[in-house]
């Protein structure tokens, strides 16, 4: 499979990822309308350097997956009960009155930089994410598991994730104005997408009987 292709499917599959507003893309936006662009692509780079390293042992992972099916079956009732755990998390920090809390201010670019590194490691949805859909690729020969394909995806899934996190910072100015743009309708949202990855992964377990 050409390398370009694969270049792609890293890129497109990172991006599905991360249009659904969540804490790591609504908080690029946030900072690029409070402090400027310049931060939020600062605190994006911050984030895409930690998803390269996600998605590079997410496809080490898949690989060693691929010799284990029997694995598999076992991290799947695992991942079921996690998801069901922060779906059930994130519901009740959305029921509670929000706080109004002031930001600490970062000055520092260099800052964001870190500051979108911590935010992205404590994120550790692209590894199962990007682990599953690796492992898909592969079973439909659009990949290979060689390591020119692997460095090639990785680098696909980083620069999708920038480009959707530049999308918000560029063309969601308005979000400041919403209460969508809240930390509560953020927590409703995260809780309400790994409510429906619980419901797909119990779905998947159920047909195994």
């Amino acid at each position: 499979m050409s390398i370009t292709i694969i270049f792609f499917l890293g890129l497109f599959v990172a991006m599905i990822g991360v249009i659904p507003p969540g804490l790591l893309n609504m908080t690029a936006a946030r900072i690029s309308l409070k402090e400027g662009a310049g931060r939020g692509i600062m605190f994006s780079t911050g984030v895409c350097i930690v998803v390269y390293i996600q998605t590079y042992l997410a496809a080490i992972f898949a690989r060693y997956l691929s010799n284990h099916s029997d694995i598999v079956e076992i991290l799947r009732r695992v991942a079921f009960v996690i998801f069901v755990l922060i779906t059930i998390y994130f519901l009740v920090l959305a029921s509670k009155e929000e706080e109004v809390k002031k930001e600490t201010e970062i000055k520092s670019k260099h800052g964001r930089l870190l500051h979108g590194m911590l935010l992205s490691a404590l994120n550790i949805f692209p590894i199962p994410y990007q682990a599953y859909m690796t492992i898909t690729l592969v079973s439909f020969g659009w990949m290979d598991f060689q390591k020119l394909s692997i460095v090639t995806y990785v680098t696909g899934a980083a620069t999708g994730t920038f480009v959707m996190l530049y999308f918000y910072i560029f063309f969601f100015d308005k979000i400041k104005d919403r209460s969508f743009s809240s930390q509560k309708s953020m927590n409703l949202s995260i809780g309400i997408i790994t409510g429906l990855v619980s419901l797909i992964t119990l779905i998947n377990i159920l047909k195994e009987f």
